[in-house]
């Protein structure tokens, strides 16, 4: 089975989650499937290989959970991008814009040294505010971010094309498009 194969195939979907009419896609499944897991792994740390990497930065929550394990797959150093409120030191904040209003997250302000090379990991890229506020704040480091890799994307909301807009030169993947 090939990985786009193996992937479509851990993923639950479930229906009017959180709210009626949303279908809310439960990775949960590949997660506790060692092979499906180990094979994600393996390939978002191979773009770290491709574009030498010396941090991986991983947006709250399951961004977390997708980050850690390939940094250290990669040899190269975890950052958590957390909500705003729940980091413990000196933070730079970027807010952005929900459907329903705003949020903030945070990273501690020495996370990224001036010049590393960081690759963006999360879950899902839905309408593109949380990778956008995290490249601002990898930036504002002083850190270049050499890329944006993601498990799914919600296509139909277009937030690929959307960053591509905004950061012409940043490559942005997605395993699966929704």
């Amino acid at each position: 089975m090939d990985l786009h194969d193996l992937l479509v195939s851990r993923i639950r979907d479930v229906p009017d989650w959180p709210k009626a009419g949303v279908v809310f896609k439960d990775i949960s499944p590949l997660l506790a499937d060692h092979d499906a897991f180990t094979a994600l792994v393996d390939a978002f740390a191979g773009q770290c290989g491709e574009a030498r990497v010396d941090k991986v930065a991983g947006i709250e929550a399951r961004g977390f959970i997708l980050a850690a394990p390939v940094a250290y797959r990669a040899g190269a150093g975890f950052v958590p991008v957390r909500k705003q409120g729940k980091l413990p030191r000196a933070t730079f904040a970027e807010s952005y814009d929900l459907e329903y209003g705003s949020a903030t997250l945070e990273v501690h302000q020495d996370a990224f040294a001036p010049g590393d090379r960081v690759l963006v990991i999360d879950d899902v890229l839905a309408t593109g505010g949380t990778v956008a506020a995290t490249v601002e704040l990898v930036r504002r480091s002083g850190a270049d971010v050499v890329g944006v890799s993601v498990l799914m994307e919600l296509g139909f909301l277009g937030a690929a094309a959307k960053l591509a807009g905004r950061y012409p030169d940043l490559p942005i993947r997605s395993f699966l498009t929704i």
